[in-house]
């Protein structure tokens, strides 16, 4: 899957601004990412995680 195609998941997937930890999860399941892919965008794009259920953010 490509970098925007994810960029734009994830932004359609914020509450507040912020993208939901389990959100993360699910996204990177349904689409067959790494989580980490996931955690580097939001890391370039500025965009915090909320709720991480490993206390990582």
């Amino acid at each position: 899957m490509e970098k925007q195609e994810l960029l734009s998941l994830i932004k359609n997937n914020l509450e507040d601004g912020k993208l939901h930890c389990e959100t993360a999860y699910q996204i990177a399941a349904d689409h067959n990412v790494k989580l980490w892919q996931i955690g580097q965008i939001c890391d370039e794009e500025k965009i915090k995680i909320k709720g991480c259920q490993l206390g990582c953010f």
